[in-house]
């Protein structure tokens, strides 16, 4: 029997060690959160939180309170759900949490990227804030209107003349494709022969790539989390190895009105040595930050103004004043409208209608690594220890944004929600009697906010101000329900229906 004992207590060692790292020993000491570690080894609540997880924050906020630690497939993620500690987070985040390791992991994943240089923000900010963001939205505008008025044809009979599409098809396909354009550039009259034969070009091209584009973006969230099955993996590959052909770094080199930004960019990653065939993976995953997320929040913007007709004429009616101080009219045949960056600062009621918009649809969860073993303070003066090598989230939607003492009415859309009684930005809201200062966090917060956000703003404007100016259009059912959100697409921006919704439109002239 004595042979025996070895073999036994080396079985037993290996076990408890498979349940130490599956996380089963994994206790809360004195000062740590709340720990759920949920009903699976390892993988905790993963699944439930995959299914819906504003549903399962919810439930978690209810049986914990504002602050608790969950296992999600071998992480331990620590959630605060009170707006009025958010600043804690965001405070520490410059030097104990760590949001660029997350980052690498998922990109990696997603997109086959990886770089062992880390490139600065500034070189970014530069050109998506001031005047850089100028020259791109002078871009987005050219592109958006060719896009529009090709999109109902020419001739005489076209101003009486319905258009049918679904509403999600058509806002996400148009500003896809001009953003694109306005980025990655236009093809040149010599290459083609003709000015009109590279804008033809433009138009084919990259309603190409918005196919295939939405092929991918299906697959993204179960890609993210690890979980597509094989043949589905598969068909990712091959729509990776599409996009970095038709978005490789030579090809970009031959058109003309590539955006700065991209180009620096580029630049930069040759600069330092990095090849071509991983600069061409860089360039699908700028395709995929800059223009995933805008095309959905347009259909809901212009969603939620077609249902709510006061919204719309008021909206409207701000359009028309700013096109009329600068004396300009939409006509089929030109010459383009030219909305400058000055105009679209004139337009609170819009700004107002697009924050709405955006505290009702955009969900990110945003996420950070522990660097180091770190206390966080909450509102109410408690303090809670957190372990290096976990992750600390917040998830603003359920948070702050559909909190009903921050926001009344939570589920209601109100275009006004953000504007002062004298038609100002409102920027006063508050919890427990405390203004907080992250009411609502489309972009995120601190120094990993958003840096496209002014351009992604200017694009929703955009498009809702040159569909208000060449268009009539109406919903094919007014009284057809606003459709739900998708819910596996929880924590990664602005979310999308589960249907599309059908509408009609036409030249107004």
């Amino acid at each position: 029997m004595g042979f025996l004992l070895p073999i036994l207590l080396a079985l037993l060692a290996s076990v408890l060690g498979g349940l130490y790292l599956l996380g089963a020993f994994r206790w809360c000491r004195p000062g740590e959160p709340p720990l759920d570690r949920g009903p699976i080894p390892w993988l905790g609540h993963v699944l439930e939180f995959r299914r819906d997880t504003a549903k399962f924050l919810e439930r978690m906020k209810r049986k914990h309170g504002d602050i608790f630690t969950v296992q999600l497939g071998g992480f331990y993620f620590t959630f605060l759900m009170d707006p009025r500690s958010f600043g804690t987070i965001v405070k520490e985040a410059r030097t104990k949490l760590d949001f660029s390791k997350f980052a690498q992991k998922l990109v990696q994943r997603v997109f086959s990227y990886h770089s062992d240089h880390r490139f600065p923000q500034m070189s970014s900010n530069k050109h998506l804030m001031g005047d850089g963001l100028v020259v791109m939205t002078q871009a987005m505008m050219s592109n958006l209107q060719n896009l529009m008025l090709h999109s109902v044809g020419t001739g005489d009979n076209n101003q009486m003349t319905w258009n049918e599409d679904g509403l999600f098809s058509y806002s996400y396909n148009i500003v896809f494709r001009a953003g694109y354009l306005a980025l990655f550039g236009n093809e040149t009259p010599k290459s083609t022969g003709s000015m009109e034969k590279a804008r033809e070009v433009d138009i084919v091209e990259s309603q190409e790539l918005f196919l295939e584009f939405r092929k991918y973006d299906q697959l993204f969230p179960d890609l993210a989390y690890g979980v597509l099955p094989p043949w589905e993996k598969r068909k990712a590959e091959r729509l990776k190895r599409l996009f970095w052909n038709m978005l490789s770094v030579q090809k970009v080199k031959t058109k003309e009105n590539i955006s700065v930004w991209v180009r620096e960019q580029q630049q930069e990653r040759e600069e330092h040595g990095m090849e071509d065939f991983m600069q061409d993976r860089y360039m699908f995953l700028l395709l995929w930050a800059s223009q995933g997320n805008t095309g959905p929040a347009a259909f809901w913007l212009l969603l939620y103004l077609m249902k709510h007709p006061d919204a719309m004429g008021a909206v409207k009616k701000e359009v028309e004043e700013v096109l009329k101080e600068t004396g300009q009219e939409g006509r089929h045949e030109g010459p383009f409208i030219d909305l400058t960056r000055d105009m679209l600062q004139k337009t609170p009621i819009l700004d107002s209608a697009v924050e709405e918009t955006l505290r009702l649809t955009t969900a990110p969860v945003l996420t950070r690594a522990v660097l180091q073993d770190m206390s966080l303070k909450m509102a109410d003066g408690s303090e809670y220890r957190i372990r290096e090598g976990d992750r600390v989230a917040l998830f603003p939607y359920t948070a702050v944004q559909m909190d009903p003492e921050v926001h009344p009415d939570p589920l209601t859309y109100k275009y006004d929600r953000f504007l002062t009684a004298e038609g100002g930005k409102k920027t006063d809201f508050y919890k427990g009697g405390k203004k907080i200062k992250y009411y609502n966090m489309p972009w995120g917060a601190g120094i990993t906010m958003c840096p496209g956000r002014f351009f992604a703003t200017n694009e929703l404007k955009q498009f809702v101000f040159l569909m208000l100016t060449y268009f009539d259009f109406e919903l094919k059912n007014p009284n057809e329900k606003i459709p739900d959100i998708d819910t596996k697409r929880w924590g990664f921006g602005s979310m999308q229906p589960t249907r599309d919704i059908q509408f009609r439109y036409r030249l107004r002239f």
